[in-house]
């Protein structure tokens, strides 16, 4: 079913690498055109190489107002409009007891997981109104729902993501603005080893013990999701916070 998202015109932030780099060569492949938004200017420049004329590399701190602003106009100007904002950027954090976590630790988790949503839909709402088919995606996790021990405020701010979603789906519906997100369970990318607080045997084995289908998530998983949810299939699906996690929240 290749052209799904033929003529779309999406953003996705953080897609230099793990998930965020899934989702735009699947977007791409489907037909779309796609900023990659990345604060690592030289792995979204790579990316964008990789995926060809239909790609787009601007470095963008997602946390940053005036990044993020600049990041709009610019976007637009390559872009020419907008269809789609996938929310993907976002940081880990390494388990550390509730009271033990420093607080500039806290700030950065509150500033790239939520606040950036913030920024990055106040700054691309014009656009998107004037889409006849728009929609925002936004990617929490399973620890919204499922929240693990010593991950309280990365938890936390993956279920504000959740709630959030909700709440712009409600509000945006009359403007024809779906928004949605997906609940990835911990996948195969570079911020496994901080959830895991360390990648070895033993760890991967505790992580796996918890997901009934056995395996760590790939931005394969997630990617096919996020076309689904991006595409017209989905023209009546709002609100949804998608469970893509081998069975770990049942």
């Amino acid at each position: 079913m290749a052209g799904r998202l033929l003529g779309k015109r999406a953003i996705v932030t953080g897609a230099a690498s793990g998930f965020g780099r899934g989702i735009a060569a699947a977007f791409v492949a489907e037909g779309a055109r796609v900023v990659i938004a990345d604060r690592n200017a030289a792995a979204g420049a790579a990316a964008a190489r990789d995926l060809g004329d239909a790609a787009h590399a601007i470095a963008c701190d997602v946390a940053d107002a005036a990044s993020v602003a600049a990041l709009g106009q610019q976007a637009l100007a390559w872009l020419g409009g907008l269809d789609l904002l996938v929310n993907n950027a976002g940081v880990a954090q390494r388990p550390t007891p509730l009271a033990e976590l420093d607080e500039a630790t806290f700030d950065h988790i509150a500033a790239v997981n939520m606040k950036a949503i913030y920024l990055t839909a106040r700054t691309c709402l014009p656009a998107l109104a004037a889409s006849p088919a728009a929609a925002i995606l936004n990617i929490a996790s399973t620890a919204g729902v499922s929240p693990r021990p010593g991950l309280v405020w990365y938890n936390a701010s993956k279920a504000w993501v959740i709630g959030a979603t909700r709440a712009m789906a409600i509000e945006l519906a009359p403007a024809r603005i779906r928004v949605n997100a997906i609940n990835p369970v911990a996948g195969e990318t570079p911020m496994l080893a901080d959830f895991m607080g360390g990648d070895t045997p033993e760890t991967r084995a505790r992580f796996l013990a918890s997901i009934p289908m056995g395996r760590f998530s790939t931005p394969a998983d997630i990617a096919a999701a996020a076309v689904y949810l991006c595409s017209d299939e989905a023209a009546l699906v709002t609100g949804v916070a998608l469970n893509v996690d081998g069975g770990r929240c049942i």
